[in-house]
């Protein structure tokens, strides 16, 4: 078994839901949708720039038609595989190919453990999940707002700018940076005095529409050579249609016209296409968190997006309606993170998020550690040549009595073979009663402690620590200038 330097490879043919007549079909959709009904875009600059190539622009409603070959050959120019700079080599990504990577979830608070009640996570416990993230062996990258949306004392519209630093400062995982209110401007400059690249966002405002923001944010990030993150956030139900195959035309041909304008921008700008994308809740109204339909949804759209080559990440099936840690958020994460991993998703959004985007915790993060884990040795599949087989040992050990424990073959494999979680509970009863019943969650929290006290991330240096102090001056200054921040 050949590990990957990060990642985990997938060491078989991705999953096929779908029959290559029922792909076209689905594509053939994709194309309509973007030839007759078209999709806004709330930017002058990017009307101006579709006009230019072919597009049919309306001034007025600012809906553009696209003309097919322009999408095939905007694909075409995407590459399919490409590095992902960290601000410490170690940490550098491989993105696309078949290569799985696990990232962290955010949520928009802490909760507690014990009441599992939520609030705003304070400076520290922000600090402190950061440097669990950086621990965990199976977490390869960050996802905006990871781990919380902002923290205690800090001014909403300094959130992201704030949250960016902090991942840079406490971890050298690659990451990806929201955008809002010019924010990216800063986001950028921070990455830059650090060494590293950050993941620009265009998120799509569903059903069919980028608005300026996202635009200005993609702009920005193309500007600084940095790749972009585009990303399809409709409601199956609510903002496309309900169905799961109208749901993957939607979504595709929404991120479809953002890559077509970034290629536009910049031929050979490095792109991921992000399915964000839930069913709604018809009883409750509410997304419908860890429903199966989300895994078949994710499945159709990965095996389309094979025929792109376009690299892609799922990160709706990584909330839980689940309100704590428990039996319900486990199979419900678990087996969204298993049919995306097998679908062939190149990233996916996991640890630690809990409830909708409301939650999030370490401890969670940690335990959902062994299940990437998990996942990533079943990707790795079976290694199959004649030391595996292993004839001339069975030859020699016979039947019983015969015994393979103390052999050297074993001493060899084992570890190979079997995948050792670091927090599950593995004792055998006797042993598990003597030592406090312990549950996999009171292993968790000790895991967190010993992480806490031992844990030690690479440093920046004084000189970057105080560029990125003078970034974030900078940004306050330019908030209260414009009356954002009193």
């Amino acid at each position: 078994i050949i590990m990957a330097l990060k990642g985990f490879p997938r060491n078989f043919k991705p999953l096929d839901l779908l029959t290559e007549e029922q792909i076209e079909f689905i594509y053939r959709g994709v194309l309509a949708i973007l030839q007759e009904t078209g999709i806004r875009f709330k930017s002058e600059k990017a009307l101006k720039l579709f006009k230019k190539n072919d597009c049919i622009v309306d001034d007025e409603t600012m809906i553009v038609k696209f003309p097919p070959y322009l999408i095939e050959e905007c694909i075409r120019k995407t590459p399919s595989t490409f590095h992902f700079k960290s601000r410490d080599p170690k940490d550098d990504l491989e993105i696309g190919g078949n290569v799985t990577y696990f990232s962290a979830t955010p949520g928009m608070n802490t909760v507690d453990l014990e009441t599992w009640d939520f609030r705003k996570a304070t400076r520290k416990e922000t600090t402190d999940a950061l440097l669990v993230l950086d621990s965990l062996e199976n977490v390869h990258f960050l996802t905006p707002y990871t781990p919380y949306f902002g923290f205690e004392g800090v001014e909403e519209v300094m959130a992201i700018p704030e949250m960016v630093a902090a991942k840079i400062r406490y971890t050298t995982l690659c990451q990806i940076a929201g955008y809002q209110k010019d924010c990216e401007i800063f986001n950028i400059q921070i990455a830059n005095a650090s060494g590293a690249e950050i993941q620009g966002m265009m998120e799509v405002s569903s059903p069919l529409m980028f608005d300026g923001d996202a635009v200005e944010s993609a702009i920005r990030h193309v500007e600084a050579g940095f790749p972009i993150h585009i990303a399809s956030g409709l409601v199956m139900g609510g903002s496309s249609p309900v169905t799961t195959t109208a749901s993957v035309a939607v979504s595709t041909a929404e991120i479809l016209s953002g890559i077509t304008f970034v290629q536009l921008l910049k031929p050979g700008t490095r792109i991921i296409a992000v399915n964000f994308i839930f069913p709604q809740n018809m009883v409750t109204g509410s997304p419908f968190f860890g429903n199966i339909g989300i895994s078949l949804q994710l499945s159709a759209f990965c095996q389309l997006w094979r025929k792109f080559g376009i690299p892609v990440q799922t990160g709706s099936g990584s909330f839980t309606n689940s309100k704590r840690i428990d039996f319900q958020a486990g199979y419900e994460r678990s087996i969204f993170a298993l049919i995306s991993a097998l679908s062939g998703a190149h990233m996916i959004q996991f640890h630690g998020g809990m409830h909708g985007e409301i939650t999030a915790h370490p401890v969670q993060a940690i335990i959902d550690d062994d299940v990437a884990g998990m996942i990533g040795r079943y990707l790795e599949g079976i290694h199959v040549d004649n030391e595996t087989l292993a004839l001339d040992l069975i030859k020699e050990v016979g039947p019983l009595p015969g015994f393979y424990l103390g052999k050297k073959h074993t001493r060899e494999w084992w570890k190979k073979e079997q995948f050792m979680p670091k927090v599950a509970d593995m004792l055998p009863y006797p042993e598990w009663k003597s030592k406090n019943k312990k549950s996999v969650i009171d292993h968790a929290r000790d895991k967190m402690e010993n992480i806490l006290a031992t844990h030690k991330p690479t440093p920046l240096t004084v000189s970057q620590e105080q560029d990125i102090e003078g970034i974030l001056k900078d940004a306050r200054k330019y908030y209260k200038d414009k009356g954002m921040i009193s």
